[in-house]
């Protein structure tokens, strides 16, 4: 009997904290706004960056994050950090005031999350934004932004799906990038 009641009270435990877990952006794209602004295409475009990455990335075991194709390729956890800098990048050349933790310190979870968030609040700020020049700023314009750091993200998610085929375990196929959520 007492047994049962542990196994019921830890069950229940573990309900709830997985109700109370924090959500993570971008499981699917957030509804497209009305009206066509450059800063809602902008915003849209790092949308699609992060429901990728969020697919990409979602559900992959430590043999897939250690996985390297050649002995010059990077493994998906170095595509991982590489994609995290790349957030950090594309946040901190739109928002003056944010600053980002060191990739070392943080595990595969912390960084998948932040990476995320980062991508979540680049697109807020575009959203609001009315002239993306801006944005720019002394070193460059806004459209090295999107050809950069932007593509640049969007190639290397391609690549961690790749990886992760090549390492057994596939890109979940119930996605749909093109509506932006999980097919019924």
């Amino acid at each position: 009997m007492k047994n049962s009641i542990f196994i019921l009270a830890l069950i229940l435990t573990t309900f709830v904290m997985a109700q109370n877990e924090e959500k993570l952006p971008y499981y699917q794209i957030p509804d497209y706004p009305e009206v066509y602004t450059a800063g809602n295409v902008a915003a849209r475009m790092v949308d699609g960056l992060g429901f990728r990455y969020f697919w990409a990335t979602e559900g992959l075991r430590s043999e897939d994050l250690s996985y390297k194709p050649s002995e010059s390729g990077r493994t998906s956890s170095e595509t991982i950090d590489h994609l995290y800098g790349l957030s950090n990048f594309i946040l901190r050349s739109i928002a003056s005031d944010e600053s980002s933790a060191k990739d070392s310190e943080m595990t595969f979870d912390e960084k998948r999350k932040q990476t995320l968030l980062n991508f979540k609040k680049a697109s807020d700020i575009l959203r609001e934004t009315d002239n993306l020049s801006e944005l720019d700023n002394n070193k460059y314009p806004f459209w090295n932004v999107i050809n950069g750091p932007i593509s640049d993200a969007l190639w290397h998610c391609g690549q961690v799906v790749m990886l992760r085929r090549t390492s057994g375990n596939p890109f979940n196929s119930k996605v749909s990038v093109f509506r932006g959520q999980l097919r019924d």
